[in-house]
């Protein structure tokens, strides 16, 4: 298979216990940039390398330029077209402050004339590249090099000082949780999903291997279906194999992911899956319940606490995937060294990477795309 010089050929030979990873993070690549999708080829390059941008990749943003990147979204002012704009504003918000994201700002899309086709897709296009950016970040630093930098643009969000909405209702009135849980929470969407009888034989593939046709989230994501059905295989090769990283251990790095990101929703689903498979309550609980401060995008700006209070090696675990998950991935070589002095090999160490790279795309989802509630039977929903 063709290796994308987005996904270096380091990668594909450092994980040969796991080519489903690689390929299908191609695929996946393939279904954004290389079929037809409802905007132009060249818009996604532009939008990518915007978010490649905001992450400070320079390896991404120098590809998606070359690949014919609109020129209306090279530079760092807004473009004047009131649609392109709109687009571009969400790109910045989902990428920068995604856990800020409100049921108002998918609102206000369809007023510029964007579908919900062209919503999910921007949703999965900032995800992917989210995740992409930190493989590629992982990949250099198990080769003991520091991933090279790239300017973020020089203008703010519309979410820029937000508070977060801790209303504790949804938009259709359940209640909302404001606080992290290792309970079992559901969630809403902000968009309209396809029904299950409106699905096509191609949209009940592309999520079959995670979930059945009454889940609302992977009907939702369907509306671009080649892209879910990579992701799906992605999410499968990375938490379900048996090598590798201890599963209690990929669970901790999604859910230590999900608090920097801020995604309650999945910390609960993660938390609880490292809870059962380490018999950790009490550790997992202290990852989850730890106040990380914030800066004006909703950034924790100290993660120190995440990593309180655990044995050396959750203690080096927990830091790395909490540095590699920040806006700006801030994992250093040197980390990877300590989880090396630690016991962990290189397939381990790519599980880490995976398992935590993995959850900048799921958090972006949940959090641009819907909200978390109470199930309405349970205890916490009143």
């Amino acid at each position: 298979m063709r290796i994308s010089p987005t996904v270096p050929e380091s990668i594909a030979s450092l994980t040969a216990a796991k080519p489903e990873v690689i390929e299908q993070t191609l695929a996946a690549y393939s279904a954004l940039y290389e079929a037809p999708q409802a905007l132009d080829a060249t818009l996604l390059h532009g939008f990518a390398r915007t978010v490649a941008r905001w992450q400070g990749n320079a390896q991404l943003a120098e590809w998606h330029l070359s690949q014919g990147a609109d020129a209306r979204l090279v530079g760092d002012e807004l473009p004047a077209d009131p649609k392109l704009r709109a687009l571009v504003e969400h790109v910045d918000l989902i990428t920068v402050s995604p856990a800020l994201a409100t049921h108002e700002d998918q609102h206000v899309l369809p007023l510029a004339g964007i579908t919900p086709d062209e919503i999910v897709l921007l949703s999965q296009l900032v995800a992917f590249e989210s995740y992409l950016a930190r493989m590629l970040d992982g990949d250099a630093l198990l080769a003991g090099r520091s991933p090279e930098r790239v300017d973020a643009p020089a203008r703010s969000t519309v979410a820029a000082g937000r508070s977060k909405d801790l209303s504790g209702r949804t938009i259709s009135g359940l209640q909302k949780p404001t606080s992290y849980t290792q309970e079992q929470l559901e969630w809403s969407p902000w968009i309209a999903a396809p029904a299950e009888d409106e699905l096509t034989p191609e949209q009940v593939d592309s999520f079959a291997a995670k979930a059945t046709t009454n889940s609302v989230y992977f009907r939702l994501l369907s509306r671009v279906p080649a892209v879910l059905k990579a992701r799906s295989a992605i999410d499968n090769a990375v938490f379900l194999s048996k090598d590798g990283l201890p599963r209690a251990e990929r669970e901790l790095a999604a859910a230590v992911a999900s608090k920097v990101n801020d995604c309650i929703y999945c910390a609960s689903v993660h938390s609880r899956k490292a809870t059962f498979q380490s018999k950790r309550h009490d550790d997992v609980q202290r990852v989850i319940d730890a106040s990380l401060p914030r800066d004006a995008n909703w950034q924790p700006t100290a993660l120190e606490a995440l990593s309180a209070g655990q044995d050396a090696r959750w203690s080096a675990i927990i830091r790395f995937a909490a540095n590699l998950s920040t806006l700006r991935p801030s994992a250093t070589p040197s980390q990877i060294e300590e989880l090396r002095e630690l016991g962990l090999d290189d397939a381990e160490l790519f599980d880490l990477v995976g398992s935590t790279a993995f959850f900048a795309w799921a958090n972006r989802l949940m959090l641009s795309l819907g909200e978390p509630n109470w199930p309405a039977s349970a205890p916490s929903a009143g």
